[in-house]
């Protein structure tokens, strides 16, 4: 059975307890790495610079603390096999949906795909 590491679990523990929540069973389907949960000015300046986030801080939902995002990869990596994101998609969006817990997928947003990323709604959301 699939399990998180030390590392996964170190950058989730950064994250909201209801994306715990999910992550936690999610891992019990298949699995994954946990790439990024919060982000401080630099990290998220480093970024915003590479190109990984479109936003700059404190603008990201990695930037709250605790971070309501998290970036995810199904295990092993292949950033080619988007296939494999939809489908870790599917599971993250269908435990969420079944806890009551609004999550939105980076793989939905109309600007541009960003696989790894879920992310809770602000209050406003």
């Amino acid at each position: 059975m699939p399990r998180l590491g030390s590392r996964s679990k170190s950058r989730l523990e950064t994250c909201h307890p209801d994306l715990i929540k999910i992550m936690e069973e999610a891992i019990n389907i298949l699995d994954f790495t946990v790439l990024c949960g919060e982000r401080d000015e630099d990290a998220q300046t480093e970024a915003f610079d590479s190109g990984r986030s479109k936003v700059q801080f404190p603008n990201s939902k990695h930037n709250s603390s605790p971070s309501r995002a998290v970036d995810i990869a199904p295990y092993p990596v292949d950033w080619n096999d988007l296939q494999r994101f939809h489908h870790l998609a599917g599971i993250i969006k269908g435990i969420a949906h079944e806890k009551g817990i609004k999550i939105k997928w980076g793989g939905d947003f109309n600007s541009f795909f960003d696989g790894p990323h879920f992310q809770l709604p602000w209050s406003s959301d």
